[in-house]
């Protein structure tokens, strides 16, 4: 080898040298971004995540004690920024709200379901983003219109009752989430459409829809959108469902929509039309301009009433599910609040809407249950409108910045005991002046906080709170013999039960 060809090893020898560092550097840097843990070139940390093979919060919970409460990770072509102290998440998402308010760009498969992001969680920080929430908020949620729609509560409530007492009969157990699950998206499938349909065709809107969250969830092309041409075949499977989503939901905003530009005559169809013209939330969409996309067609449509009936469906379902795990396991509360609520309606009575906001405990075990397992541990993707600071490191426009706020519930610095289950910390203890929109200050957040929060928090919480009182009153829960419930949990768009709960229901004594 002669020196000309040294040479050139030598200067390719320090090229790979600055090559390397380049790309391995997460954090710090003449980019000033938070701390990281060093990754490989070209895909970062992604690799490292794969090859952990555990579930990514807990290699969260591990770089959080290393790089304290904010940390960058190189995932792939993405930077995500983790904040996860309480005083930083409520300078971010309340304080500074607008600067963080934006979402990240989204993957080729989240789009064909988005409809290229029109819809109100996932679209960008401006107009369109604006116009969506404040029809969703002006139509679906103002006391009036929640007020005119309790009766699809009312009915709902009666079918879950009956079908849990069929179960129990035939089973001699019932499960939880099945139920809680079909219930509630028969509420939120009538608020949207007006329309009562059948149990069959419920169940049917809610398999294809609950594949599409699962479908949505992080994959590699999130990372790595570079490689999507090599993942066609997750492209074309999310193009089937996406069909069969439009197959499922737009013969119902055909029907809806026949029956606003009839007057309100029925169209002789099997979908019963129940509520009258305007209290449908999809009433509201069929003449909405929106910004830079006029009026909606009927994908639009479908986008932004499923969005409604996952998010409203998951979330509640599950916090209904884990505040049972807790009252079948603590049956000393579980005859609390059951004593609390035949006080308010006696043994006979019918817990109402207006009822179950005089119950202090009942709202005490739902914010514990809130507390204890939100719905997830991160609040859905941010981005910083343009490029900011946050802890004194530069936030860049194009990361995703992500808010484990899940951390806050368990700090024992905030919370005493944080690891067990007492409804009474909201009653008399560190829990009794906490705001679970954040405004105050950030010690649990189940909804998010700030400009993205969940515009459908109120109307979440009464379904929770109905939902539960009806059937501690109807029943006592009580666990299977020789099964006793499992609290393992596992994440599923939401955090669910790894094995859903089973219980034993015993009708209460009337009189």
């Amino acid at each position: 080898m002669d020196f000309k060809d040294l040479l050139v090893l030598f200067f390719a020898l320090i090229f790979l040298r600055l090559w390397w560092r380049y790309w391995s550097i997460t954090g710090g840097g003449p980019k000033n971004l938070p701390p990281g843990p060093p990754g490989w070139p070209i895909i970062g940390n992604l690799g490292q995540i794969i090859l952990q093979r555990r579930p990514f919060i807990f290699i969260v919970r591990d770089l959080r004690a290393k790089y304290g409460p904010i940390f960058t990770m190189q995932m792939g072509q993405r930077t995500l920024v983790i904040v996860t102290s309480s005083e930083l998440i409520h300078e971010a998402l309340v304080q500074r709200g607008p600067e963080f308010a934006s979402r990240p760009a989204d993957s080729p498969i989240r789009l064909i379901f988005s409809v290229g992001k029109c819809a109100i969680n996932s679209a960008v920080y401006g107009p369109l983003w604006r116009t969506l929430r404040r029809n969703f908020v002006t139509e679906l949620i103002n006391p009036n219109r929640v007020k005119q729609c309790s009766w699809i509560r009312k009915w709902a409530l009666e079918n879950h009752i009956k079908r849990l007492q069929k179960e129990a009969f035939e089973k001699g157990f019932v499960e939880v989430m099945s139920n809680c699950r079909l219930t509630i998206c028969s509420v939120l499938i009538c608020l949207c459409f007006g329309a009562k349909i059948s149990e069959d065709e419920i169940k049917k809107i809610e398999s294809v829809l609950k594949d599409v969250m699962l479908m949505t969830t992080p994959k590699l092309p999130d990372f790595m959108p570079v490689l999507t041409p090599l993942f066609r075949k997750q492209l074309k499977e999310a193009k089937e469902l996406r069909k069969k989503q439009l197959e499922c939901l737009v013969p119902l905003v055909r029907r809806r929509k026949a029956f606003v530009e009839s007057g309100g005559k029925s169209s002789g169809t099997n979908v019963e039309m129940a509520s009258p013209i305007g209290a449908a939330y999809i009433d509201s969409l069929f003449g909405l301009e929106v910004p830079g996309r006029g009026k909606l067609g009927e994908e639009e449509l479908v986008t932004l009433c499923s969005e409604v009936i996952n998010a409203g469906t998951d979330t509640s379902a599950t916090t209904v599910e884990w505040a049972l795990l807790h009252l079948v396991m603590n049956q000393e509360i579980q005859e609390k609040l059951y004593k609390e609520i035949v006080e308010h309606v006696g043994k006979e009575g019918l817990v109402t809407e207006n009822d179950v906001e005089k119950m202090s405990y009942l709202g005490a075990v739902v914010k514990e249950t809130f507390r204890r397992h939100p719905p997830s541990h991160f609040v859905l993707s941010h981005a910083a409108t343009k490029e900011t600071k946050l802890g004194g490191y530069n936030i860049p426009e194009d990361a995703s910045v992500e808010f484990y706020t899940a951390w806050v519930t368990e700090d024992p610095g905030m919370w005493e005991d944080p690891n067990e289950f007492k409804p009474e910390r909201f009653l008399v203890g560190d829990g009794v002046d906490v705001d679970v929109t954040g405004n105050r200050g950030v010690k649990m957040v189940p909804f998010g906080a700030g400009r993205r929060i969940c515009p459908a928090m109120t109307l979440g919480t009464l379904h929770v709170n109905l939902l539960l009182a009806r059937m501690v009153h109807a029943f006592k829960w009580v666990p299977v013999p020789g099964a006793p419930p499992d609290p393992t949990a596992t994440f599923a768009f939401t955090v669910v039960m790894q094995n859903p709960l089973k219980a034993v229901i015993l009708p209460r004594v009337k009189g």
